[in-house]
Order: C-alpha cells, then sequence, then structure tokens
C-alpha cells in the first residue's frame, strides 16, 4: 500500500511545486485558481447529494446492485482525468483521455437513468437538477483546461508534436502536496466511502433476496 504513495513522494521531491498565486494578477492565474479551489470541489457537492437521493428511493431494492456499479462506473470516468490534470504534464494525451472520458461519462449517464426508470425507481426532480450539474462539470473543466493550453489543443487537433507530446509525463512543476492530499482525502471520503457503502447495500440487498 505504501509502495504507490513512496514512488509518488520520490517522483514529486525535489522539483519545485507549482506556484499558485495569493493575488489573481491575470486571466490564467483566475483560472488556474477556479479549477483547483472552485470547479474540483464542486464535483464533490452534487456527488454526495446523488448519493443520497439514491438512499432515500431505496436503490438496494429497486435498481440495485448494475445501478450502483454504473455510478461507480460513472465516478471512475470523472476520476481517471482529475488524477491525469492533477499529476501530469497536460499534453495531447491527457487531452484526448479527458475529451474521451467526457464522452463516455455522457453516455453512461444516460444508461444509468434508464435503468433506474427500467427499475421502477423514482427519479424525483432534484435528482435530475444534480444530475444537470454532474454532467456538466466535467465538461466545463475540460474547456477551461483546453483554453489555459491552447497550444497543446492544436497539436492534439494536427496530431503534430511528435512522440513525446503523446506521452504521460509527470508535472515538472508539481501542485502542493497539501492540495493533493485534500483532493485524495475528499475522494476517499465523499466519493469513494458514499458509494462504496452503496453498493454494499445494494448487494447485501440482493443476497437477502436470493436466499428469502
Amino acid at each position: 500500500m505504501n509502495r504507490p504513495l513512496g514512488a509518488l513522494r520520490r517522483v514529486i521531491a525535489g522539483r519545485p511545486a507549482m506556484r499558485i498565486p495569493a493575488n489573481v494578477g491575470d486571466v490564467e492565474d483566475a483560472t488556474l485558481r477556479y479549477l483547483l479551489y472552485v470547479l474540483l470541489p464542486a464535483w464533490f457537492v452534487p456527488g454526495v447529494l446523488d448519493w443520497w437521493q439514491h438512499r432515500r428511493t431505496d436503490i438496494q431494492h429497486t435498481a440495485g446492485v448494475k445501478e450502483s456499479a454504473i455510478h461507480l462506473l460513472m465516478m471512475a470516468e470523472v476520476g481517471a482525468p482529475i488524477a491525469l490534470v492533477l499529476l501530469c504534464e497536460i499534453n495531447p494525451a491527457v487531452l484526448t483521455v479527458m475529451a474521451l472520458s467526457v464522452a463516455a461519462h455522457e453516455a453512461t449517464a444516460l444508461w444509468d437513468v434508464k435503468t433506474a426508470v427500467d427499475s421502477g425507481r423514482e427519479v424525483r426532480p432534484i435528482e435530475q437538477h444534480i444530475h444537470s450539474f454532474l454532467e456538466s462539470l466535467p465538461f466545463m473543466g475540460t474547456t477551461a483546461i483546453a483554453c489555459l493550453h491552447w497550444k497543446q489543443v492544436r497539436e492534439l487537433l494536427r496530431a503534430g508534436g511528435g512522440a513525446d507530446a503523446w506521452r504521460l509525463r509527470w508535472k515538472q512543476r508539481p501542485l502542493p502536496a497539501n492540495y493533493l492530499a485534500g483532493v485524495a482525502a475528499a475522494i476517499t471520503g465523499l466519493i469513494a466511502l458514499p458509494y462504496g457503502e452503496e453498493l454494499l447495500r445494494c448487494i447485501l440487498a440482493a443476497r437477502g433476496r436470493s436466499r428469502g
């Protein structure tokens, strides 16, 4: 368990951390602060609210394991590009993963709602409204990052930049370790644990039905 963390610490060690300016001096600084301190934290709020709506509408006795597994898939579709953006240099490879993840997330979201409706689980208007945030945030993040890295977007569109442009590389100036630790703690406490509990609840309910 400590080996991956140790490897990450070795990667970060010895390189100057990215400076996140205290005072916004230009559009680039403002966009960076918006992404790190507004848009990314904003993802956790509707995520928790959506989990609560699933619980209120008795997901374990309606759509059950199937829908809960779809939720975990959607979390992975958002989480993977977030991890790449936080840890790796933005280049055509990362931008491609982000774009494909957004498209996959949208398709999975449609599958999710259809699964819920077909099972008889009530998808209340407030849950649908929460979904609108969960669907729009990945798109907003991707487009904001594209604006900050237009040269890499151009290389992506032209399929240029050479082989190095299409390889994943650790950030030359990593984000501060305390910020990364905070994001990891939030993902664990506000996403992984609630949705893991949901899946466990659905599995136990399914086992109870099979025994009955």
